[in-house]
C-alpha cells in the first residue's frame, strides 16, 4: 500500500508492441524445454506478422512463463565491478574459478590537534537512532575520530547549514576530507578558512556523490578556523539533512572498495546465499546492497525492514567471512555479540557485494583483507510457477499481451509465500494466527503483509493461474474475519496489531469473500464467515451512513480513517459508495446461494437505494462524470467513476460519459491517472495506480470500448514491461513514468496484476457466474486481437475457450467440464450476421432458430450449454 511520494526516472527504452510467432518456430522453441525464465530479456520478445490461424503446437504458451525451475536461482550476468576485483564472472556458476576481492588495511586518518572544537548552525535533538541506542547529533561528533557518530542539522530541506571547526592555534592545512554516510551525503558545499580576520573561500564542491570526499586546497595555508557551508544534500528516506560523520585535517583520497554487482534478470524473492571459498584471517566483512532497479542501486539497499524498524543494518546486510570459507545464507539476525547484522529475505533484481564493514562491527568484521567467492545464488521463497503447475493459462495473437499476462502471474507468484515472523512488515504485523501459513502478501520487497484490498486483484490472479493454492487467499480472509471488532469493522491486514484504520477495506473483505466462494465453491467457508459478513454490512457500515443514505467518512469517529492510498478525503465519496453497492450485491448473491433470501432482498434493496443516492448527489452534470466528493474541491476520480460502472449503478449513458471524461482528462503515456486534477495533492493527475486502473479497464471492455481498454492496457503494462526492472507490475507510477515513491516503491506488487483477470475474463471472455463455476459465461471482447485461447481452472475441470476473429467472421470453440452449464455471448456487430453451431443455424440475421438463442444489442447469446465441446461461427 502506498504512503508517500518520490520522483524517479525510467532507465530503458520506449514501450514496444510485437506479435507472437506461431508454427514450427514456436514448436521448436517449446521442444527445447527452455522456459523464458532462463532467457535474457533481449531474447524474450520476437516479432513477426499476425498468424493466419491459432497455433496448434502443444504448450506454446510455456515460453512466456517467468518462474524459475526450482528453489535455487542464480544471477544471469555481472553488470559492474569496482576496486581490486579479479574474475567477477566466476560468481555466476559454482565450481572452477573464484572471484577475488582484495582491499589493503587502511592507514589511520589524520586527527585534529587536542583542544579543537566544533559548532554548527543547528543540531538535531538526540534520539534512539536507527538501532534503538541513544544517539546525539552535535557538531563535536564530526571531529571525535569516531566515524559511527555524526553531526546532523535540525532544518530538514532548508539550507544553508554550517559546520565550523575551531583550532586551539594556527595550523597549516593543505585541504580537508569530508566523511558522510549513506543516509545522504552533502552534494554541494563550500570550504572557507579564517585569515586576516575574514573568511576566504578555499574550495567549492558540487555534485558530490561519495561518502569520503577529499577536498584539496589550491595551496597550503595557515588558519585557526575552517567553515563548511552545505547548500544541497541527497534526499533519502532518512530526510534531506546535512550530515557529516568526520572532517579530517588533510585531503585523503578513498581507496575504492572492491565490489561486484550481479543481475538476476528480473525481480526475485528469497534468501541470498553466498559460497565463500576462503578469506584472509582478519575476518574481512562483506556488505550486501539490494535493489529492484538500477536507478536506486547504490551502496545502500533500496529498502530494508531492519532500517524501517530501527535496526542496525544501516541499509545493507553484513557478514564476516571466516578464513576457511563457508556457505552463508542470508537469514535475519546478528552474527555475534550484537554485531554484524543481516536482514534476511529480500525482493530485488540487483545485488551488490562489497568488501567492507561497519565501523561498529569491529573486531568481528573488518573493512579490509581478501575474500574469495565461489558463487552467488538465491533460495527462492515465492510460489514456483512452471508450465506444469499452471491450472489456467492464456494465449493470444498479441505477443505483448501474452507477456503482460504471464508477467502479472509471476508478480503474483513472488507474493504467494509463507507468513514468517522474520520476513513480514516489522510494524507490528506479525501474528501467531498466520505464522507458517500460505498467504498473499502485497509486495515481494515490502510491505510483505497480506492486505485484503490487494486480494481484490491478486486473489483473482491466483484463482486463474494456480487455483490449487487458493488457501493463500482463504487464510488471509479467514484470519481477518477472526479479528473482527465487536462493532463489525474488519481489519485490513495484520499490520499495527490488526488496528490500521481503513474505511474501505472491510468492503473489500466482503467482495473478496464472494470472489473466493465464486471461484472455489467453498461452502464451508461461506457458512463459517457469513455472520461476519452480516455484522460488517448491517452494523458497522450503517454506523457511518448519513441521512441521504450514503456512506460518509467522518461519521462515527472515522475522520482519521484512511483508504487504499491514505487519501485525505472525507464526507460522501463516490468510490466508497460505489464499492458499497458492489459489496451489497455480492453479499446478496452469496446469501441466495446459502438460502438467506431475506438478507439477499434487504441488501439488494439497500444497494439500489445507495445507487439512487449516488446518482442524485454525486453526479456532476457540468463535466459528465461522478464527483470524487460532494464537498470541497471539485475533482473526478478514476476509482469512483470506474466502480460506479462495474457495480452497475451508472446506466449506459452515464457510463459512456464518465469514460469519455477519464479519457479526456487522465490519459498519460504510462496509463490513466487516478485523479483528473491536483486538488487532493500535488501531481495526483500524474499518478497511475494499476490497482484502480483495473476496474476502469473492465468498465471499458464491458461498455463495448475494447479499443480503449486494450490501449489502456498497452500503455500501463507496456510501460512497466519495458522499463527497469521489467516483467513485474509496479505498485504505482509517478510523474513522467517514474517510480512514484522513489526507492521505496514496490516493483512487484500483487494489487497491480489486474491485466491478467481482465484479459481472461474480458478479452478471452470467460468467467464464473455462480459458486464453483456451476454456472459460467463466455463473452469475448476481441477488439483488434486476431485470436485468443485459454483455460480457466474450475473445481470440475478446465473450462477451455478458443476463438478467432476477423472482419468477416468470428469462431468460438468451448470445452465445458461436467456438472457445469453456461452462456455464450457472441459478437455479431451491427450488420446482419448468421450464427451457426456445428453448421446448424441458430440465428439467421433476423430471428432465432432455438429457444436458447436471443439477440442482445450487438451480440447473440446461446444459453443452456452443458458439458462437452461446442463450436460456434459468426458470418458477418
Amino acid at each position: 500500500m502506498p504512503t508517500s511520494r518520490r520522483n524517479a526516472q525510467s532507465v530503458n527504452g520506449p514501450t514496444r508492441r510485437t506479435v507472437m510467432t506461431a508454427g514450427a518456430g514456436m514448436a521448436a522453441l517449446t521442444a527445447t524445454g527452455l522456459p523464458l525464465a532462463t532467457a535474457s530479456p533481449a531474447t524474450a520478445s520476437a516479432s513477426s506478422p499476425v498468424p493466419d490461424k491459432v497455433p496448434t503446437a502443444p504448450g506454446s504458451w510455456h515460453r512466456y512463463v517467468q518462474g524459475p525451475s526450482g528453489r535455487t536461482v542464480r544471477p544471469v550476468r555481472v553488470i559492474a565491478s569496482t576496486g581490486e576485483t579479479r574474475a567477477p564472472e566466476a560468481l555466476l556458476k559454482r565450481g572452477g574459478a573464484v572471484t577475488v576481492l582484495t582491499r589493503p588495511e587502511p592507514v589511520a586518518p589524520p586527527r585534529w590537534p587536542v583542544g579543537t572544537t566544533a559548532e554548527a548552525s543547528s543540531a538535531h535533538a538526540g534520539n534512539n537512532g536507527n538501532d534503538g541506542q541513544p544517539r546525539t547529533y552535535d557538531a563535536s561528533n564530526a571531529i571525535d575520530g569516531d566515524p559511527d557518530t555524526f553531526w546532523n542539522d535540525d532544518t530538514i530541506a532548508a539550507f544553508p547549514d554550517t559546520l565550523t571547526i575551531i583550532l586551539p592555534a594556527a595550523e597549516q592545512l593543505s585541504g580537508i576530507t569530508v566523511v558522510s554516510n549513506s543516509d545522504g551525503v552533502p552534494t554541494d558545499f563550500t570550504v572557507e578558512t579564517w585569515q586576516d580576520d575574514a573568511w576566504h573561500t578555499a574550495a567549492t564542491v558540487s555534485d558530490n556523490d561519495v561518502i569520503q570526499r577529499a577536498v584539496p586546497f589550491p595551496q597550503t595555508l595557515t588558519t585557526t578556523r575552517v567553515r563548511i557551508t552545505v547548500t544541497a544534500v541527497q534526499d533519502t528516506p532518512r530526510g534531506a539533512f546535512s550530515r557529516i560523520n568526520e572532517v579530517w585535517p588533510a585531503p585523503v583520497e578513498a581507496v575504492a572498495a572492491p565490489s561486484v554487482t550481479v543481475d538476476f534478470g528480473k525481480v526475485v524473492v528469497g534468501y541470498p546465499r553466498i559460497r565463500f571459498a576462503s578469506a584472509s584471517d582478519n575476518s574481512p566483512g562483506v556488505r550486501l546492497a539490494f535493489s529492484e532497479t538500477r536507478q536506486f542501486l547504490t551502496d545502500r539497499s533500496d529498502f530494508t525492514r531492519s532500517d524501517q524498524a530501527g535496526g542496525a543494518g544501516q541499509g545493507t546486510d553484513q557478514f564476516a567471512v571466516p578464513a576457511g570459507g563457508t556457505t552463508w545464507t542470508d537469514h535475519k539476525g546478528y552474527l555475534r555479540d550484537g554485531k554484524v547484522f543481516a536482514d534476511g529475505l529480500h525482493g530485488f533484481r540487483y545485488l551488490k557485494i562489497t568488501l567492507d564493514a561497519l565501523p561498529g562491527d569491529a573486531p568481528v568484521a573488518q573493512p579490509w583483507g581478501t575474500v574469495r567467492i565461489d558463487s552467488v545464488e538465491l533460495d527462492f521463497t515465492g510460489y514456483i510457477g512452471t508450465p506444469s503447475t499452471y491450472r489456467g493459462w492464456f494465449l493470444c495473437s498479441d505477443d505483448d499481451l501474452n507477456r503482460y499476462w504471464y508477467g502479472a502471474s509471476y508478480t503474483n507468484e513472488l507474493v504467494t509465500d509463507t507468513f514468517r515472523q522474520d520476513d513480514v512488515d516489522p510494524r507490528n504485523a506479525w501474528s501467531p494466527t498466520l505464522e507458517g501459513r500460505l498467504v498473499l502478501h502485497d509486495g515481494a520487497k515490502r510491505d510483505r503483509d497480506p492486505y485484503v484490498g490487494d486480494l481484490a486483484v491478486s486473489a483473482r490472479t491466483l484463482y486463474l493461474t494456480h487455483d490449487d493454492t487458493a488457501a493463500a487467499a482463504r487464510n488471509v480472509l479467514a484470519d481477518l474475519a477472526d479479528h473482527q471488532r465487536s462493532d463489525g469493522w474488519i481489519p485490513p491486514a495484520s499490520i499495527a496489531g490488526y488496528d490500521l484504520p481503513l474505511f474501505d477495506y472491510p468492503l473489500w473483505w466482503v467482495t473478496c469473500s464472494w470472489d473466493y466462494v465464486l471461484y472455489t465453491g467453498d461452502r464451508t467457508y461461506a457458512t463459517r464467515y457469513y455472520p461476519h459478513l452480516v455484522a460488517v454490512l448491517d452494523t458497522w457500515y450503517p454506523s457511518v451512513t448519513d441521512s441521504a443514505g450514503l456512506l460518509s467518512k467522518g461519521l462515527n469517529d472515522t475522520g482519521r480513517y484512511g483508504d487504499y492510498a491514505f487519501l485525505d478525503r472525507t464526507g460522501q465519496i463516490t468510490y466508497y459508495n460505489a464499492l458499497y453497492v458492489k459489496a451489497l450485491n455480492d453479499s446478496a448473491a452469496l446469501a441466495r446461494w446459502l438460502g438467506h433470501e431475506a438478507d439477499a432482498k434487504r441488501w439488494t434493496d439497500r444497494a439500489g437505494a445507495v445507487a439512487t443516492a449516488v446518482n442524485a448527489h454525486l453526479w456532476d452534470d457540468s463535466v459528465g462524470a461522478y464527483l470524487d466528493s460532494s464537498t470541497g474541491a471539485v475533482r473526478h476520480a478514476q476509482d469512483g467513476n470506474s466502480l460506479a460502472i462495474v457495480s452497475g449503478l451508472a446506466g449506459p449513458e452515464r457510463a459512456a460519459s464518465a469514460l469519455d471524461h477519464l479519457e479526456a482528462t487522465t490519459r498519460l503515456p504510462y496509463g490513466n491517472a487516478f485523479m483528473d486534477n491536483d486538488t487532493i495533492f500535488g501531481d495526483a493527475s500524474q499518478r497511475v495506480y494499476a490497482f484502480t486502473s483495473y476496474p476502469e479497464i473492465v468498465a471499458r471492455f464491458e461498455s463495448g470500448r475494447e479499443a480503449s481498454a486494450l490501449d489502456q492496457i498497452r500503455r500501463t503494462y507496456g510501460w512497466m514491461d519495458s522499463h527497469d526492472p521489467g516483467v513485474t507490475n509496479w505498485e504505482g507510477i509517478g510523474p513522467d513514468g517514474s517510480l512514484y515513491e522513489g526507492a521505496y516503491t514496490s516493483m512487484a506488487h500483487g494489487w497491480s496484476t489486474g491485466v491478467l483477470p481482465a484479459l481472461t475474463h474480458q478479452l478471452l471472455g470467460a468467467r464464473p457466474t455462480s459458486p464453483g463455476y456451476v454456472d459460467w459465461e463466455v463473452k469475448p471482447h476481441p477488439g483488434d486481437v486476431a485470436w485468443a485461447q485459454g483455460e480457466l481452472p474450475s473445481p470440475a475441470g478446465p473450462l477451455a475457450v478458443d476463438w478467432t476473429n476477423s472482419v468477416t467472421s468470428f469462431t468460438l470453440t468451448l470445452r465445458v467440464p461436467h456438472g457445469t452449464r453456461g452462456v455464450a455471448s457472441l459478437p455479431v456487430g451491427e450488420s446482419p450476421a448468421v450464427v451457426r453451431q456445428e453448421g446448424r443455424v441458430l440465428w439467421d440475421g433476423r430471428r432465432a432458430h432455438s429457444r436458447q438463442v436471443a439477440k442482445d444489442g450487438n451480440r447473440v447469446t446461446v444459453s443452456g450449454l452443458g458439458a462437452g465441446r461446442h463450436r460456434f461461427t459468426v458470418s458477418r
